[in-house]
């Protein structure tokens, strides 16, 4: 028999009373709102940074099946080859390869102003098998002039581990989402959104290391496992505004601010700019600076072995700062002369990362004692390619 992740039973009954609030709400007497566009997206995408290669296609088709009711349907997948800087301390130089797909499902449903959506993910992975509940309801109100929206989504987790058959974990979490809509003026929106995650089980990678002095030679160090909370509950909070300026550009601002019960602080910051040119053309421009605080229990080099209770060396929970910079630029097709497809457009964007980590050290570098070893720093380049129609 299939085990059952403890708290699967209440997140479902959570899930339902939930489900049978948005049918609730629905019933509501109003009139207006629409459902998602019917379209088709085919998608190619490459991260290339860190010693890290992921590529793959992506392809995304919606389409009604009633007037107020539509289905979309999504499918995923990233090839990962890596011998990024976590591998090449533990494994040496050795490259791992793997692959990646997802799936999705989503039903949305609308009732005058309120838009129900029920979505389902699965995500596998060789040693790791994912799969995604989500529940949400939309409402316009006060004239469309805002918009309120609140969703639920519950994932379970099954985590491997290559080479070891016997190593079987499990995690899960639950996600409460509220966001506010607002339109202040014909060229101003503006958006709060609020978001509640609690995370259980085995958070941490099974493959992962810390790092402690050698007790017999201080220049060195010695490897041992992982050793991560239970538990983890995190906030963000977010402020979002587009400013459509006179001549059809836009200008849009994203503030963000996050936290966690493991000591990390984050702030996130973007501002970009849209601009249509000559008949069928659109350019963007974007720039984000992101900064976080390291977890309680993160250190790039422990004293000893068993120095704390937990202890975690994952870069992504250390100290660092993320300034990124992008620019997108698409062509929109006039509709077919079947009147099949409405328009069409193929797009493409690049992202430039730089990531400089504050207290994580760059292991690789044997020729310094540990602990004295350059901080690393991580260049990397995003780009997607991508054709959507619309019928």
């Amino acid at each position: 028999m299939q085990k059952v992740a403890p708290g699967v039973a209440v997140a479902v009954t959570r899930a339902l009373l939930l489900f049978s609030l948005l049918l609730l709400l629905a019933s509501q007497p109003a009139r207006g709102a629409v459902l998602p566009v019917e379209r088709a997206d085919a998608l190619y995408h490459s991260y290339d940074g860190g010693g890290i290669n992921i590529s793959g296609p992506a392809v995304l088709v919606r389409k009604s099946i009633t007037d107020s009711l539509s289905a979309s349907a999504k499918y995923y997948v990233d090839t990962i080859s890596s011998a990024s800087i976590d591998v090449e301390v533990i494994l040496g130089a050795s490259r791992y390869e793997e692959e990646r797909v997802e799936n999705s499902f989503t039903l949305d449903y609308l009732q005058h102003k309120t838009l129900i959506s029920l979505g389902y993910t699965n995500s596998k992975e060789n040693d790791f098998l994912a799969d995604t509940i989500s529940f949400s309801v939309s409402q316009d109100m006060f004239g469309d002039l805002t918009t309120v929206s609140m969703g639920y989504a519950y994932g379970s987790n099954k985590v491997g581990k290559t080479g070891d058959p016997s190593f079987s974990a499990e995690s899960r979490f639950d996600n409460f989402s509220t966001s506010v809509s607002q339109i202040l003026t014909k060229n101003l929106i503006v958006a709060l959104a609020f978001d509640v995650t609690s995370d259980a089980g085995f958070l941490n990678n099974p493959y992962r290391k810390i790092r402690y002095i050698d007790p017999n030679d201080s220049n060195n160090f010695i490897l041992d496992s992982e050793v991560y909370p239970k538990t983890r509950t995190s906030t963000a909070l977010a402020v979002r505004g587009r400013y459509f300026l006179p001549y059809h550009a836009a200008l849009y601002a994203e503030y963000r601010l996050f936290q966690d019960s493991w000591g990390i602080n984050s702030n996130n910051f973007e501002v970009g700019y849209t601009q249509p040119f000559a008949e069928h053309w659109k350019a963007n421009l974007h720039v984000r600076n992101y900064s976080q605080s390291s977890a309680s229990f993160y250190s790039d080099l422990f004293p000893y072995a068993n120095a704390q209770n937990f202890m975690a060396r994952d870069k992504e929970l250390s100290t660092y700062t993320n300034l990124s910079f992008g620019f997108g630029i698409s062509y929109e097709f006039s509709g077919s002369e079947t009147g099949f497809i409405d328009k069409s457009s193929i797009n493409f964007k690049y992202d430039m990362l730089n990531i400089i980590y504050k207290d994580f050290r760059d292991a690789r570098q044997t020729a310094y004692a540990s602990g004295s070893e350059p901080l690393y720093r991580l260049n990397a380049n995003v780009m997607q390619l991508f054709f959507s129609l619309w019928f």
